[in-house]
């Protein structure tokens, strides 16, 4: 087996078994390249098939003069899941990376804005301009609703279940839940619904999508990344944010209010409780109060 059909067989397999998203694909293919140009420059010839532990150990090692524990860690991931992947289909008997261990990571506490910085974001958008009030929708769904940036790109008109007061999101392995939608958001989507969007001409194939470009295309990640970063120059604001970072607000301010943590699980579409715990972390001043008001010796 030949390093690319390799690599194309993988990628069919991360896309149609595991359900991976495009971005996360690309990342275990490139990891997986990384490796192949290694091996060639060290003149190791063969299929993936014949990798042994110690040029695999060896591989790790000098890569990881090169990249932060982070990366490392998901380099190892992502070649783990290529060996495993290789073992499953029979092509080996064993996983090469078995025994390589990714380095410790700490956990890294998100970035958050105030309710007063996302109002000031909000604010700096010029709604003289038809992208304007459809970039003010973005924000406000991105912050009102707590997607992640390939859930809101995805979403599409089909998704809009207003009279439940609901969105149909599509998150990580096309997974699918219902998040609800509050009477704030849901205004200034039908703004743009009714201001711009039926206006527009849409692509065909592209028609049910929601947030749609110039050219009548669905938008990129990399566009809403743009939106956000031309916002953050434009107001001055002293953080390096992104669109994940109105995710974190979301939940961080939902907590802070009192929102049951279990709720917030289900409307940011974690699997594991755990994943939403981390936001305990973010903000511990209302914890007090809630000893205060809750425990039975006060």
């Amino acid at each position: 087996m030949k390093w690319e059909l390799a690599i194309q067989d993988f990628q069919h397999y991360l896309r149609i078994e595991r359900g991976l998203a495009e971005h996360s694909i690309s990342n275990y293919s490139r990891d997986v390249k990384k490796l192949s140009l290694f091996l060639e420059e060290k003149q190791v010839h063969g299929s993936p098939a014949g990798v042994g532990k110690e040029m695999m150990e060896q591989f790790i090692y000098e890569m990881a003069k090169k990249l932060n524990p982070r990366s490392q860690a998901r380099l190892i991931s992502g070649l783990k899941s290529f060996f495993e992947y290789l073992v499953f289909e029979g092509y080996r008997k064993e996983n090469p990376m078995v025994l390589i261990e990714s380095p410790k990571l700490g956990r890294k506490l998100p970035d958050t804005l105030s309710v007063q910085e996302i109002d000031q974001l909000i604010s700096a958008i010029d709604l003289s301009k038809p992208e304007g009030e459809r970039n003010r929708a973005i924000l406000e769904t991105l912050y009102g609703c707590g997607l992640r940036v390939s859930e809101l790109t995805g979403l599409k008109l089909s998704d809009l279940y207003f009279d439940e007061q609901f969105i149909k999101v599509t998150g990580k392995g096309n997974k699918q839940r219902f998040v609800p939608v509050a009477k704030h958001t849901k205004k200034y989507i039908e703004l743009y619904l009714n201001e711009v969007r039926q206006h527009m001409s849409a692509q065909r194939g592209q028609e049910d999508y929601l947030f749609l470009n110039r050219r009548g295309r669905q938008l990129s990640r990399a566009m809403i990344f743009t939106i956000v970063k031309r916002l953050s120059e434009k107001t001055g604001l002293q953080k390096k944010i992104s669109p994940h970072t109105f995710r974190h607000s979301f939940a961080t301010h939902l907590l802070k209010n009192g929102a049951d943590i279990r709720a917030i699980q289900q409307m940011l579409g974690h699997e594991s409780i755990t994943t939403t715990e981390i936001y305990m972390h973010v903000d511990r001043s209302h914890l007090q109060g809630v000893l205060e008001k809750f425990h039975p010796r006060n």
